[in-house]
């Protein structure tokens, strides 16, 4: 395997150079960039700082918050909406944030995450353990109410620098037979593919392509999952060919920018597959001290 370069001089002046933009050109910037670049920021310059701040009992210092006021200022300027959640998050962390400036203490136990109930417990364990990928599906059709909330989880998977570049193709069967075939299975009712919007990753440059993967990987995750917990089947897959995805690329017309990732499909089953065991936690565990 190929060792990783070591980043030099003239590298750190590109890294600034890429992270650092100026108002004029965050103004000129498409939008999808601008947002990624909004979340990316507030994140690496703002969030970080200002819970390192607040659970340490510390001020924050006051130039902390010029970047996301940069962002907030442009966004204002480009007339976009101040509902959308970048903009509703950066207001709330930046209110923190100025509280801290100020030397106040800033009361977060309204956001404390409980634990989990024993019946929560029990819920949570049982979609982790049962689930399993099934390969029959009946002719019951999925609710689009259902698919939105197993698209939402997807949506709610961690991912690197708060960029959000999943995005969905959803199709059912019955609207475009055929499409997907070539796979090993003779395919679900409903075919979720998540796509990446690539353009949000010039928001960090130096990402590596194993982070993005991941993100994806996070978001198929979640998908199978929810899937399972509102009482659907689903198979993660995997495309078997680049014709198969250029196939369907072309019957939806999909941009370049968007990567064709992975793809999961669902529905009601209609078998009951035997769990797969799994190897034992002692096994798995290489070093634990």
């Amino acid at each position: 395997m190929k060792a990783e370069r070591r980043m030099t001089m003239s590298d750190k002046i590109n890294f600034a150079a890429e992270f650092n933009k100026s108002k004029e050109e965050l103004l000129a910037m498409d939008e999808v960039e601008f947002r990624a670049r909004f979340r990316e920021r507030c994140h690496h310059t703002l969030e970080i700082q200002l819970y390192s701040a607040a659970y340490r009992g510390k001020p924050l210092n006051p130039k902390q918050t010029k970047t996301t006021e940069l962002f907030m200022e442009v966004w204002q300027e480009r007339g976009m909406p101040e509902t959308l959640p970048e903009y509703v998050f950066a207001s709330r962390l930046l209110s923190f944030a100025q509280k801290l400036v100020r030397g106040e203490t800033l009361d977060l136990s309204p956001y404390e995450v409980s634990p989990l109930s024993p019946s929560e417990l029990s819920g949570f364990e049982r979609t982790v353990y049962e689930r399993r990928s099934v390969r029959e599906w009946s002719a019951r059709k999925v609710p689009d109410d259902i698919i939105e909330k197993v698209l939402k989880a997807g949506l709610w998977a961690a991912h690197a620098c708060n960029l959000q570049s999943i995005r969905y193709l959803v199709m059912r069967e019955e609207h475009c037979p055929g499409l997907f075939r070539g796979s090993d299975i003779p395919g679900g009712p409903l075919h979720v593919v998540v796509l990446q919007d690539m353009r949000v990753y010039k928001a960090n440059p130096v990402m590596p392509e194993s982070n993005q993967l991941l993100d994806a990987g996070a978001a198929g995750q979640n998908l199978v999952l929810a899937a399972h917990a509102y009482g659907l089947g689903a198979c993660w897959l995997t495309f078997t060919s680049e014709e198969m995805k250029q196939r369907i690329r072309d019957y939806v017309n999909l941009p370049e920018y968007m990567r064709m990732t992975t793809y999961v499909d669902m529905g009601y089953p209609d078998q009951s597959p035997y769990p797969p065991q799994r190897i034992s936690v002692d096994e798995a565990v290489y070093y634990w001290k």
